[in-house]
């Protein structure tokens, strides 16, 4: 048995597609009965649990010759990520009593920052699960190419906004269908201890790149636009979001360089120019 969390997600779904069509049973782990319902007719089993308790997680987790395990994304945390920290040791207690053979976890470039930000949070999840008397690896992907589909009514309009800045820098992307793809893999596969594997597309991408292929898939000029640093701050407020510190980091850590992978990175196939075609033909 395989386990997915986070199946109704990008990531998640694309790990389970792959896995069935390897032959594979999946018990697909969502928070309700309903979002539950297409993968139940796909052949999964279906457990509905909240991964903060840590009773129904075990029981999720039990028996599994893998788990994928997909923490669900804080975007405005607490000061201290405390949020994060508790469902870390949570999702610990569960895999410590479940023992599954395996376990993948969704990390990020950047785990390692040295420097608060918000992917400090993974950074956390490596920290506390890192040392789990089971075979761990983590895979950590560079952004999400699919972050573009905020940007699709903009390049409709002519104008992508990026806070990924200076325009010309080349920044490690990843589509969502290879990270997925590569979970599925690993989970397969056999190892001992600890692994790092770390992902990225085929070739780095720069903002203007990125406005380059919506003008592409939409069929006139788009053109890339900086907001300005100094203009983060009440943006995201206004937004209604209480913290944005973390995240306004994280956006510097790619800027400035020092949000980077740990090691040598492989590659992905799909690039950016397929991904945002593909968000345009959905309409965003």
């Amino acid at each position: 048995m395989y386990v997915v969390t986070g199946i109704t997600g990008q990531v998640g779904g694309v790990v389970a597609r792959a896995l069935l069509a390897y032959g594979r049973k999946v018990r697909a782990v969502v928070r309700s009965a309903g979002k539950g319902a297409a993968w139940k007719e796909r052949g999964c089993e279906i457990a509905v649990v909240d991964l903060s308790d840590a009773t129904a997680t075990t029981e999720a987790f039990r028996g599994a010759s893998a788990v994928f395990l997909l923490l669900p994304p804080i975007f405005d945390p607490s000061p201290g990520f405390p949020e994060f920290r508790a469902l870390a040791e949570v999702l610990r207690s569960a895999l410590l009593a479940a023992r599954p053979n395996r376990l993948v976890v969704l990390s990020t470039i950047g785990a390692q920052a040295a420097q608060s930000n918000l992917l400090t949070q993974l950074g956390l999840v490596e920290h506390t699960l890192g040392d789990l008397p089971i075979p761990v690896a983590f895979l950590r992907a560079a952004w999400f190419m699919e972050n573009s589909a905020w940007d699709v009514p903009a390049a409709r309009e002519g104008k992508v906004r990026s806070f990924l800045q200076p325009l010309d820098k080349p920044v490690p992307m990843v589509a969502t269908a290879d990270i997925g793809r590569l979970a599925a893999t690993m989970m397969q596969e056999d190892w001992s201890g600890k692994r790092i594997v770390e992902l990225e597309g085929p070739r780095r991408v720069r903002p203007n790149e990125v406005a380059e292929a919506f003008a592409r898939a939409l069929g006139h000029p788009v053109d890339a636009e900086i907001v300005s640093r100094d203009s983060w701050e009440s943006l995201f407020l206004a937004q209604g979001m209480k913290n944005p510190g973390p995240r306004m980091r994280m956006l510097d850590g790619f800027n400035e360089g020092w949000i980077e992978f740990e090691g040598p990175s492989r590659k992905g196939e799909t690039t950016v120019e397929t991904v945002i075609a593909e968000l345009v033909r959905r309409g965003g």
